[in-house]
């Protein structure tokens, strides 16, 4: 990614931006909304060299394809919860069917209703922005989805049945998938995954795990909460790095760290 292109995504999610340039000399320091010392590597740097993502993996048969069309459909014509009277249509998800990451919201809202994708208003933007500071975007190497497939009417919280209607479709989804590391943005969403009612701000700066296969699951904010309170910024890109460390020390085989130093 080019320095100006990098600095535009971190400028989005609140982040002074110190860019060292290929002889050791600083360059001029763009003073943004937060405060956080963030420094890039050079290009030709080793910490530049270490991949955030692996390419995709392509499936070896039509087999997952398949399934994932399978349950597209099931989605789309769910009547599990009342929410189907009320949505436009169920919200799966978007993204690589097989990759190392996955971001996991609350539920869609009236614009994602709208479209039947997840995080595409103005939440959405930020969401983007924050993840390719770190080097992903949906069109490539993360799967972005929520908790619940149809939008609560007015936005409101899920409510425990819908919830448990709509888990197993994510717990399918996350099979498929098979990621190495997921990001659950925002309370609902970190509580519903982890059945806890621990604060969000208690959950952060942790590895949780999640299901069988143990994955590592990071906590960090809701971009809607950040669009509201952007002074928080800080902390989410806190976040941010603490998930990229962690999927850097699974890249590397190192076991990994259980909180954020």
């Amino acid at each position: 990614m080019d320095t100006q292109r990098r600095n535009q995504y971190l400028e989005a999610i609140g982040v002074d931006v110190w860019v060292r340039r290929r002889g050791g000399a600083l360059a001029d320091v763009r003073l943004l909304a937060a405060t956080v010392d963030v420094q890039a590597a050079p290009a030709d740097s080793p910490a530049a060299a270490v991949p955030i993502a692996r390419a995709p993996v392509e499936p070896v048969s039509g087999e997952v394809p398949a399934q994932w069309e399978a349950l597209r459909t099931e989605v789309m014509s769910c009547t599990k919860c009342s929410l189907n009277t009320t949505r436009t249509q169920g919200v799966l998800g978007v993204g690589p069917q097989r990759t190392d990451w996955m971001v996991i919201g609350e539920a869609p809202g009236a614009e994602e209703d709208r479209k039947g994708e997840p995080f595409v208003g103005r939440g959405g933007q930020l969401l983007d922005a924050m993840l390719r500071a770190i080097g992903l975007s949906r069109a490539t190497n993360v799967y972005i989805a929520n908790v619940l497939k149809s939008r609560p009417p007015g936005n409101r919280d899920p409510k425990p049945d819908e919830v448990a209607a709509c888990l197993p479709y994510l717990i399918r989804q996350i099979a498929l998938l098979q990621p190495r590391v997921m990001l659950a943005v925002g309370r609902i969403a970190a509580q519903n995954l982890l059945s806890t009612d621990v604060p969000l701000g208690r959950l952060r700066g942790k590895v949780h795990r999640f299901g069988e296969l143990n994955t590592p699951l990071i906590v960090t904010y809701h971009p809607a909460y950040l669009l509201r309170t952007p002074a928080d910024k800080r902390k989410a890109w806190e976040d941010l790095k603490f998930a990229r460390s962690v999927f850097r020390q699974l890249t590397d085989g190192v076991p990994i760290d259980g909180d954020r130093s």
